[in-house]
């Protein structure tokens, strides 16, 4: 399989816009953002008390549909996320960077004769639709988050109790979750090309057959909840990149013990216009990346050409 493809694989929140992408459901619905974040908080020790372990990163999902079935979230569904999703600010430079890094591989003559491309990711926590809204999506080529079920597939079972009166759709189940570990699931997946086909993420594929090598990959994220990520790529010889809000010294504080670590190889202040740190940085990357896999390609292609037959001299 062909390698030439480069992955930048953001994170959204904190990374992308400055809080948290449920803030225009809260504002909506006049809910104080932080009650509800307090309540998420205390869920894990008050199932634990009832002898239930729940997932700290996701059970977040399981308060909004607590909070529609009480009538808080009234009427909340996935159309109305995606259009809680267009009212998102990001940082500057967002989404011009996006267009920008793929711009390096598509002017390079050399590049496009190897057809090397660039494509964006985002694997977040948060919520796939919201991001779908977003003026982001258009710049995308693929997206992991968490997904809401409206009206569950019914069982073809004999039923037992009388159905409900139909209503109008609503958040109902948990469709797909994805919390900070098995963020690197979806670095697999994109790894291994399962996004892109029937591919199980489980199947054993040799380094050099694999869609994206992970020296292919920059993931850009804000902090210590991305360290399973950060290690793997690091591991594997991806490079990793960590972004912190202009002016927020303890977020600095947190960014700058991970590169002490060694789990990022380096970080900026969440401006990702041109001239910036964080800009130039992701530019300059993306070329070596490139250049990387533009070398290897004529190689491969000057090895396999044969020499031509010359005179015999005697």
């Amino acid at each position: 399989m062909e390698q030439n493809v480069i992955a930048i694989i953001w994170d959204f929140d904190k990374t992308l816009i400055p809080g948290y992408m449920q803030e225009p459901i809260f504002n909506a619905y006049g809910v104080d953002a932080k009650t509800f974040w307090k309540e998420v908080n205390e869920l894990p020790d008050e199932y634990s008390q009832r002898g239930i372990r729940v997932n700290k990163d996701t059970i977040y999902l399981n308060h909004i549909i607590t909070c529609v079935n009480q009538g808080i979230f009234e009427g909340l569904n996935n159309k109305k996320l995606n259009e809680f999703g267009e009212q998102l600010s990001f940082y500057p430079g967002v989404p011009d960077i996006f267009r920008d890094l793929k711009h390096i591989v598509e002017v390079e003559q050399k590049y496009k004769n190897f057809s090397i491309q660039v494509e964006h990711y985002i694997v977040s926590t948060g919520i796939t639709e919201m991001i779908k809204g977003s003026k982001i999506n258009d710049f995308v080529d693929g997206i992991w988050g968490c997904e809401f079920i409206e009206e569950p597939i019914r069982s073809n079972l004999d039923i037992r109790i009388n159905e409900k009166e139909k209503k109008d759709s609503v958040l109902n189940q948990i469709g797909y979750m994805i919390d900070n570990t098995s963020k690197t699931r979806a670095i697999f997946e994109i790894n291994k090309g399962s996004n892109k086909f029937n591919i199980d993420v489980n199947s054993k594929i040799d380094r050099d057959k694999r869609r994206v090598p992970f020296e292919n990959m920059i993931y850009i994220a804000d902090g210590p909840s991305d360290i399973p990520v950060f290690s793997i790529l690091k591991q594997y010889g991806g490079k990793t990149f960590a972004i912190y809000p202009k002016g927020d010294v303890k977020a600095f504080n947190q960014v700058n013990e991970l590169i002490k670590d060694g789990r990022i190889d380096m970080y900026a202040e969440a401006d990702y216009q041109k001239g910036t740190t964080a800009y130039i940085w992701l530019q300059e990357n993306v070329k070596q990346i490139a250049e990387r896999i533009y070398n290897h390609c004529l190689k491969q292609v000057i090895d396999s050409a044969g020499k031509v037959p010359g005179h015999i001299v005697e």
